[in-house]
């Protein structure tokens, strides 16, 4: 804003392109809208389930989009876990058995982060009970 007039590179202009394209390494790389990494996108996953089952599925494939996996779990139980969490949440068709689906994908999201937890050498890693 520039005299109290708003400027193109003004956010609540509607029209700002800065924040879109990364600067840090590669100054191309888009901005992930959804997280990307590993975790990140392990984690958004997770706040959906966290919904009621219902609403659970609404969005929460976008999460996979740029999920990564980690070289050192290729070819692990991880990687297998991955594919099938992957397989449920994008196959998964709305309004048809939300809650029994959903119950699934945090048994699996559970398993994961197990497997995660050992492959990163904790001896004994536990979910925990909680509601």
């Amino acid at each position: 804003m520039v005299d109290g007039k708003k400027t193109v590179n003004d956010q609540s202009a509607g029209t700002n392109t800065t924040s879109f394209f990364k600067t840090r390494g590669n100054p191309l790389l888009m901005e992930s809208k959804f997280g990307r990494g590993f975790v990140i996108p392990l984690v958004a996953l997770s706040r959906h389930f966290a919904l009621p089952p219902e609403k659970a599925f609404l969005g929460a494939a976008d999460h996979l989009t740029e999920l990564t996996l980690p070289g050192q779990f290729k070819g692990t139980r991880v990687e297998e876990l991955l594919t099938h969490l992957r397989t449920q949440v994008i196959w998964h068709q709305p309004g048809v058995a939300d809650a029994k689906d959903a119950e699934a994908v945090k048994k699996t999201l559970n398993r994961l982060l197990v497997e995660i937890d050992r492959g990163l050498g904790i001896d004994d890693p536990q979910v925990g009970v909680y509601e």
